[in-house]
């Protein structure tokens, strides 16, 4: 089967006027203007496979929000080739927009002074929505993100977490193939964060829906997706599965274990002891050097172990300390 995404040696290239310090620069800017070209997007090349769940993740400036826009057909690429399923999106943008959807944490598609209901009822039309298929989709999105409790509230008093909800909802509601996500649990409390995750989950496993996640909370990363790419300063500097990043990068991790009884030495060979409570222990060790289970084999034959788990590195510290460490460098761009 095709992807429904292919990405070719992708650039974009912005103009952006040089500033001048001062008056003398500020006035000499008036009479002549000098320009420096920033490449936002730089030579990338990807697929992306119907169904596919992938976190796209860099930081600010990385060229993320600029390759979305051009996949939704919002930008014109410098250069290179842009197909999502089987259009080129900025030639066929009416056709293209509706068989994706968007959802951009610090914007809506609602319209503010409008209850919500009105909202997604305009949108039917917007979408051309046939009868019975948008009221069996918005009853079950009604109850899958319980949007019962707020439906005749307009949109501009809504809170946050019930916004973000409201706009997942109307992002679905033309059954789109394509679901772009830029920052959806932004700002949200625990109990919302988990909410929306479900229903991202749940639209991507029953519906067959390919979902393509920014975000900067990695924990959203972490819990949703099986791939990452990685983009900074516009290039793409990792594209596969979140376990092969941890077992490339991820080599420290932590094991606490609860032993049986207090014992006054607990220190093993190919760890770390790097905290101790009584009974509880936890060692820290290199995964490259010891597996776990080998450590376990280790302490269970002088100890006694009632209980234990390993806690795998923090996504959010490993990929910190890519960029930090320049450890992921960028093939040539074309």
């Amino acid at each position: 089967m095709a992807p429904i995404i292919k990405v070719e040696n992708l650039h974009k290239h912005f103009k952006v006027a040089r500033h001048r310090r001062g008056f003398l620069g500020a006035f000499r800017g008036l009479v002549s203007r000098e320009y420096e070209t920033v490449r936002a997007v730089d030579g990338i090349s990807f697929e992306i496979g119907r169904g596919e769940l992938v976190g796209y993740i860099g930081p600010n400036g990385a060229g993320k929000s600029t390759t979305i826009k051009i996949l939704a057909g919002l930008l014109v690429p410098t250069g290179g080739t842009v197909i999502v399923n089987g259009r080129v999106p900025w030639r066929e943008r009416k056709s293209h927009v509706a068989t994706i959807g968007a959802v951009f944490g610090q914007r809506t598609t609602l319209w503010w002074d409008l209850p919500v209901i009105e909202s997604l009822e305009l949108l039917q039309y917007v979408y051309d929505v046939p009868p019975e298929r948008f009221r069996r989709n918005l009853a079950e999105f009604r109850e899958m993100l319980e949007l019962d409790q707020f439906l005749e509230t307009p949109v501009r008093s809504l809170s946050l977490g019930q916004r973000m909800r409201a706009d997942l909802c109307a992002a679905m509601l033309h059954d789109p193939m394509l679901l772009f996500l830029d920052e959806p649990t932004i700002g949200l409390d625990v109990v919302a964060k988990e909410r929306i995750r479900q229903f991202i989950r749940r639209i991507n496993r029953e519906r067959g829906t390919t979902i393509i996640l920014t975000t900067h909370d990695l924990s959203d990363v972490e819990k949703l997706c099986e791939r990452v790419m990685i983009i900074d300063h516009g290039r793409l500097l990792f594209d596969g599965e979140l376990s092969e990043l941890r077992n490339r990068f991820g080599g420290e991790r932590e094991m606490v274990v609860y032993f049986d009884q207090e014992y006054d030495e607990v220190a093993v060979d190919g760890a770390e002891v790097v905290s101790r409570n009584g009974k509880r222990v936890t060692y820290r060790f290199d995964g490259h050097e010891i597996t776990a289970s080998e450590l376990i084999g280790r302490i269970s034959a002088r100890h006694r172990i009632r209980d234990l788990s390993v806690r795998e590195a923090d996504i959010e510290d490993l990929v910190r300390k890519i960029y930090e460490g320049r450890l992921l460098e960028a093939p040539d761009a074309g």
